[in-house]
């Protein structure tokens, strides 16, 4: 009779949540030593999915020479949305929640649970359910999945969305499911090179399909001359 040998899974570190946040602050702190561009381009889209309004900006992300970290709009924003209107809350997930999320001192915000193990973008990852413990006023935070990469336990890829939604009897702030994608760009960290969400957010007027590109473009270290190119 002939067998077939299956792979047996493994078990997660038990530990798994602070070894990734651990890896992340480290992450963070060398992303923060980088300058780099950020597009961003926001689409309402019709219900046949062409685009009836379109936000975009880009930002640099720039050292002064006493390498204070600062953003500079480059050019203007454009804008023409018949529907959406962009607020602080959008802007401040855009900034802080889409590219990085999960470090030592924002971990303790966090409910994690293991979910197995899976190949993303051809590296071999555990699965790392997240979700905040409360949600205080005012509060934003990242509920969704993680994938870690098994060796150096760097977060691969993020699918999830930025928490809470903000309903009032007078207004609704919506926000989209969305997934970040990283590349080890440095080869050592893992930093955020693409977010993107197409989603149908369902406002009490209506529902309104949104698409979000975010494109993290040429890292250069400071005081480095060369500049990583994002492929």
């Amino acid at each position: 009779m002939l067998g077939v040998t299956l792979a047996q899974a493994e078990d997660p570190p038990a530990n798994l949540a602070k070894l990734a946040a651990h890896r992340e602050t480290e992450t963070e702190t060398e992303r923060n030593e980088y300058t780099y561009r950020q597009n961003v381009t926001i689409d309402e889209l019709d219900d046949h999915g062409g685009a009836r309004g379109q936000y975009h900006e880009t930002r640099d992300v720039i050292f002064s020479p006493q390498h204070d970290r600062s953003e500079q709009m480059v050019g203007h924003p454009s804008t023409n949305l018949k529907n959406l209107i962009l607020t602080e809350e959008d802007f401040a997930d855009i900034r802080n929640i889409q590219p990085l999320v999960l470090t030592e001192d924002r971990l303790w915000n966090y409910e994690t649970k293991p979910r197995g193990e899976e190949v993303m973008d051809d590296v071999d990852c555990w699965v790392l359910q997240v979700r905040p413990r409360q949600i205080l006023q005012g509060q934003r935070f990242f509920q969704g999945m993680i994938w870690i990469a098994k060796n150096g336990y760097d977060i691969v890829r993020m699918e999830g969305q930025a928490v809470p939604q903000i309903r009032s009897t007078k207004s609704e702030n919506l926000f989209p499911r969305f997934t970040t994608v990283r590349k080890p760009l440095d080869g050592k960290h893992w930093f955020p090179v693409y977010t993107y969400a197409d989603d149908t957010l369902q406002f009490r007027t209506g529902a309104q399909r949104i698409r979000l590109r975010i494109g993290y473009t040429n890292y250069k270290r400071f005081g480095a001359e060369s500049t990583l190119i994002v492929k």
